[in-house]
């Protein structure tokens, strides 16, 4: 079997940074694009370092060029002004899908937020948790680009047949930093293990998941992520005794109360 070739775009953030060792595979190459500098391969890695931004065209076509998977973590990954979040995550996002469909990138997974719907009530749904696929309600400009982001996913997909998976991620860091994070964690391990989903699963189509940990105070659905393969195996209450505060009354938190175009918290 030939080695397999998966880009990964915003490979120099946070969770790019953490994917890389946990997505390195002997029959895989990862192809690694971003604007900063990126580390070169470490142990067990086999890596394509490309320096380039999103919003250039020229670049992310040569970057998806070979590819058999994109992995799509690129962007600005908090608040910012309109501008700004139109021409990186929004535009961004169509010229680097755009691409990959010139490519003939069969098989695409879009890094998508819980702020696309942060506006929603926690626990609106009851017990099951709010439904991976629940229509957007953004809390911010950041919000409304990770909301056409998805649009955007449906679009390659019903159009052009693109395998398509957008996950909405929570909190993916090494550790929850408050009380929301307990219910909203996704484990850089688990993180991985939801990437290793999206790219093997069968038949190709469009879909929507959410990205958390198996948390014991989950506020979302898990049950879309389960019908791909993924399995979650963290629980962010091993935590529980070093953080404090209360649980929001809004999905999205401290992203609910920032003023529009004002950078927010990571």
């Amino acid at each position: 079997m030939p080695d397999r070739r998966v880009l990964i775009t915003g490979a120099a953030g946070i969770v790019g940074r953490l994917m890389r060792p946990r997505l390195a595979r002997p029959d895989r190459v990862l192809r690694l694009l971003d604007v900063r500098p990126i580390d070169p391969a470490g142990p067990g890695e086999r890596v394509e370092i490309v320096t380039g931004s999103i919003t250039d065209p020229t670049a992310v076509a040569a970057a998806c060029r070979d590819i058999d998977a994109l992995i799509h973590l690129g962007g600005i990954s908090r608040e910012d002004s309109w501008e700004r979040i139109l021409e990186v995550n929004i535009d961004g996002t169509r010229t680097v899908l755009e691409a990959a469909r010139l490519a003939g990138v069969p098989r695409v997974v879009l890094a998508s937020s819980n702020h696309a719907v942060g506006f929603r009530a926690v626990g609106e749904a009851g017990p099951e948790g709010l439904p991976a696929d629940s229509s957007p309600r953004p809390d911010t400009y950041y919000g409304v680009s990770k909301a056409a982001m998805e649009a955007l996913g449906s679009l390659y997909h019903s159009r052009f047949g693109m395998d398509v998976t957008c996950l909405r991620i929570g909190t993916c860091f090494e550790r929850p930093a408050d009380v929301r994070g307990l219910s909203t964690w996704l484990s850089p391990d688990d993180c991985a293990r939801l990437l290793e989903a999206a790219l093997a699963v069968e038949p190709p189509g469009y879909r929507l998941v959410w990205g958390v940990s198996a948390n014991t105070r989950g506020i979302v659905s898990l049950t879309e992520a389960e019908a791909i393969g993924y399995r979650g195996r963290d629980d962010a209450e091993q935590f529980a005794a070093t953080v404090s505060g209360t649980l929001p009354e809004l999905l999205g938190g401290a992203f609910c109360e920032i003023e529009l175009g004002r950078p927010g918290p990571p």
